[in-house]
C-alpha cells in the first residue's frame, strides 16, 4: 500500500476516506458550485477565486488564498478549491485569509508552518498551511493520523519508500497513517495545506485562557469586615 497517493483538483467527491479511524471525505469544486450536506465539519481552501460560500453563517465572498471552516451544510463556488470534511465533528465557523506567503511557526528542517484553523477543543482536527523554502530536504518522518493536502503554490516532490511524485499546484494529495515520507524542493519554494484529523494541543475543560487568567485569592474578605 503506497504512503502517498495524488489526485486532481476534480469537481465533486474526490477521496472516500470513511473507514478511517477519524472518518472524512475529500471533495473538489472545479468551475461550478459544490454542495455539501450536514455530514460534520468542513474544511475549504480556495485555490482560485471569485467563489461565494452559502451556509447557515450567511453569504460570503471568497478569493484566492482564503479558507473555512463550516459546520453543516453548505454550498461554494465557481472557482477551483477543496473541502476537506471531518464527519460527525462539530467545530466553529470560521473564515480568514487570504494567506501568508511563510509560516509563523517553525518545522523541521528549515521549513515553517502556521495554524490556519486550531482545533476548538484538544483532540479536534485543524488546517494548516505549510511552507518549504527552495533547497529543502526534510528528513524522512511519518504522521500518526491521515494527512490531507493541497499543493497551492511552487513545485517539490513528494519522496517514499517505494517513489518519488513530483508536486505542482492544484494537486490533492493523501498520506496514509504511519507512511515515511518526506518533501523536497530544489529552485522553487513550495507551499502546502495540510489537513489533520486530529490534534494534540488545544484548550481543554482545565487548561484555557479563560480559565488560567480567573485568579481566585486564598482568602476572600467577607462583606462588612
Amino acid at each position: 500500500m503506497s504512503s502517498f497517493v495524488a489526485y486532481p483538483l476534480t469537481h465533486g467527491l474526490v477521496a472516500d476516506l470513511r473507514d478511517d479511524p477519524f472518518p472524512t471525505r475529500v471533495s473538489g469544486w472545479n468551475g461550478e458550485e459544490l454542495s455539501l450536506d450536514a455530514l460534520g465539519t468542513h474544511f475549504g481552501f480556495v485555490q482560485c477565486g471569485p467563489a461565494v460560500l452559502r451556509c447557515a453563517s450567511g453569504v460570503f465572498p471568497l478569493t484566492a488564498g482564503m479558507y473555512f471552516a463550516v459546520p453543516g451544510s453548505l454550498t461554494v463556488g465557481p472557482g477551483q478549491g477543496v473541502v476537506v470534511t471531518r464527519q460527525d465533528a462539530s467545530g466553529f465557523f470560521h473564515l480568514g485569509g487570504p494567506i501568508e506567503g511563510r509560516g509563523r511557526l517553525r518545522y523541521i528542517d528549515g521549513c515553517t508552518d502556521s495554524l490556519l484553523i486550531p482545533p476548538v477543543i484538544r483532540g479536534d482536527a485543524c488546517l494548516n498551511l505549510l511552507h518549504l523554502p527552495p533547497g529543502t530536504r526534510q528528513q524522512m518522518h511519518r504522521h500518526p493520523s491521515v494527512r490531507v493536502g493541497l499543493v497551492i503554490r511552487g513545485e517539490g516532490v513528494c519522496v517514499t519508500p517505494e517513489q518519488q511524485i513530483p508536486l505542482s499546484p492544484g494537486m490533492i494529495f493523501q498520506i496514509r497513517a504511519g507512511g515515511l515520507h518526506c518533501f523536497t524542493t530544489r529552485d522553487s519554494e513550495l507551499l502546502v495545506l495540510a489537513y489533520h484529523p486530529d490534534s494534540d494541543v488545544g484548550p481543554t475543560h482545565e487548561d484555557h485562557p479563560m480559565i488560567n487568567r480567573t485568579l481566585i485569592p486564598d482568602r476572600v474578605p467577607q462583606e462588612g469586615r
